[in-house]
Formats: C-alpha cells, sequence, structure tokens
C-alpha cells in the first residue's frame, strides 16, 4: 500500500481512534490488501479470509501503529502471516529449507525463470517494487535510491529486505 494514497491527517486521527478516520482508512487500505493478499495466498478463498482478517485487525489495532511511514509494512506483514497461517491449516505451509529452495530455482528454464521474476516484481506494492527495481535492475546505490524517493537509508535498506523476501515467497509458492 502506498502511503501517499492515505493522508497523515486521516492516519493520525485513526490512529487515535476517530471512528469516521478509522472507517474512511479501512475502505481506502481494503483494494491493496486484496491485491496483495491474492498474489500471496494460495487460493482465492484463503485471500478472502487474509483480507477479512486483515481489515479486523487493522481496525482493532490501528492505534498502536507508530507511524504512517510503518503503516504499510506493518499492514503486509499481517497479511502475509495469515496467508502462511491458512496455508499452514490446510497442510500446505512453503518450503523452509532455502538450499532446496534455491536448487528449486535453479531447474527451471531460464525463459520461465524471467517470466517468474518478472511477475514476482508485479507483484511487489508499488513502494517495495521501486525499491528494487532500483536496486537489483537499475543497479543505483543505497544512498542514490534514498536520495531518488526522499526516504532514509535505513527505510531503503529495510523495503529492499522486505521486497526481496516478498519475491523469495513468491518465487517458492
Amino acid at each position: 500500500m502506498s502511503a501517499a494514497a492515505i493522508s497523515p491527517k486521516l492516519f493520525e486521527a485513526a490512529r487515535l481512534g476517530d471512528p469516521h478516520a478509522i472507517a474512511s482508512l479501512l475502505e481506502t487500505a481494503q483494494p491493496d490488501i486484496r491485491r496483495y493478499a491474492r498474489a500471496t495466498c494460495r487460493s482465492s478463498a484463503d485471500a478472502e479470509d487474509a483480507t477479512q482478517e486483515a481489515l479486523w485487525i487493522l481496525f482493532r489495532h490501528v492505534g498502536t501503529i507508530r507511524s504512517l511511514l510503518a503503516f504499510s509494512a506493518w499492514l503486509f506483514s499481517v497479511v502475509r502471516r495469515e496467508c502462511l497461517r491458512l496455508a499452514r491449516r490446510a497442510g500446505l505451509a512453503p518450503a523452509v529449507d532455502e538450499s532446496e529452495v534455491e536448487a528449486a530455482l535453479l531447474l527451471r528454464p531460464e525463459a520461465d525463470l524471467r517470466l517468474d521474476v518478472a511477475a514476482a516484481f508485479e507483484a511487489l506494492p508499488p513502494h517495495y517494487r521501486d525499491v528494487a527495481l532500483m536496486r537489483d535492475v537499475k543497479e543505483m546505490t543505497i544512498d542514490e535510491i534514498a536520495m531518488a524517493l526522499g526516504a532514509t537509508r535505513q527505510t531503503v535498506k529495510a523495503r529492499l529486505h522486505r521486497a526481496r523476501a516478498l519475491m523469495r515467497e513468491y518465487l517458492t509458492r
């Protein structure tokens, strides 16, 4: 979710408990939550369940989120955890052995792997995708990315780490 889609005023009002602001925040966040859940969960039913659970968790915990900048990362981690929980409950938990995952990726035909990597980039939320593309495709430095985005080095590094983790997760589903 792009933090730009949510005004700081709306976020702060929701964080402080304004019911109208919370409803507006939920309405604004829902499409991005649903899109990310569809890209992350194993089935459309799980995606819908994860979306509803994420909205419920957001409703209950919006007051604990420290800043608008942390909001999208927190929210997407909630969705990812819900998708993983649903997969585990169905007995479909993803592989955890990194060496096996890497070996499986290397066995794919190069053309298929390229398409899968492109799809993984597309599935990323925009703020993660931008950082990953700048670093891994355009080969920009962390400082250059931070300057281009008007963000701190720590923010860029965190987004890059998260983007790579999400792509790894996408590629191993």
